[in-house]
């Protein structure tokens, strides 16, 4: 059964995480020497930064620089995108380049402030055009949220959510993360960037799930990992 890391910014010189491709090597290395099979890489999109045509550019740039490396270290990295929402996403027309490779599954990052029903209803856009969501580290948001009612409209929506192992690895966000992780449809990625401040910790985060909740728990959501892919 294979182990999938959701959320990476391992590709080099996109964004703010591996800054060249010697970086993206180590980074690689680490993966696999903790047993990772598949990453997605999921630069970030901001759609105020970058056109959607040039960041398909610039991603398959980095994908096709890494191609062998990731080959030799035996890790799949397909391609996605970490998309930043927007108003009017919903109506997007380049949403599909931004899904994980060969699915229709988006990972998106929700606004760091409180949400409002205008979220609800552009969330609600996205699914309603097929596309299956996976929002990226909700534990984050929580302190933003002045209504908590919408937020648990978002996560009472037909969504699937991927917790940072960061999040469980840390006593201090752990319970907020395991309850998370309860959740149908609950995935983990390690949002990794480097090689220190925020490095491959995904192993960590699987050790504290499997402490706290079982090995049958880890077992489910790896099949449910590889159904999504």
């Amino acid at each position: 059964m294979k182990i999938v890391d959701f959320h990476t910014h391992i590709l080099p010189g996109i964004d703010d995480g591996s800054r060249d491709r010697d970086m993206t090597v180590q980074m690689l290395k680490v993966t696999a020497e903790q047993g990772i099979d598949t990453v997605i890489a999921t630069s970030h999109f901001y759609p105020d930064k970058m056109s959607f045509d040039h960041f398909i550019q610039e991603r398959n740039r980095a994908m096709e620089q890494i191609a062998d490396t990731a080959a030799a270290c035996g890790v799949q990295v397909l391609a996605g995108a970490e998309v930043a929402f927007f108003t009017g996403i919903s109506r997007a027309e380049g949403l599909k380049p931004l899904c994980v490779e060969g699915t229709r599954l988006l990972l998106l990052e929700m606004p760091f402030r409180s949400w409002h029903k205008g979220d609800l209803q552009e969330l609600d856009g996205i699914l309603q055009r097929g596309y299956r969501v996976m929002l990226a580290h909700p534990e984050r948001f929580i302190p933003f949220q002045t209504d908590r009612g919408i937020f648990s409209a978002v996560l009472d929506m037909p969504v699937l959510v991927q917790v940072n192992a960061e999040s469980l690895v840390h006593f201090s966000t752990r319970r907020t993360a395991l309850k998370l992780m309860r959740r149908e449809g609950a995935v983990l990625g390690s949002d990794c960037h480097n090689l220190t401040a925020r490095p491959q910790n995904l192993l960590a985060g699987r050790r504290v799930l499997e402490k706290r909740l079982g090995a049958e728990y880890l077992r489910q959501m790896d099949l449910l990992a590889e159904k999504l892919l």
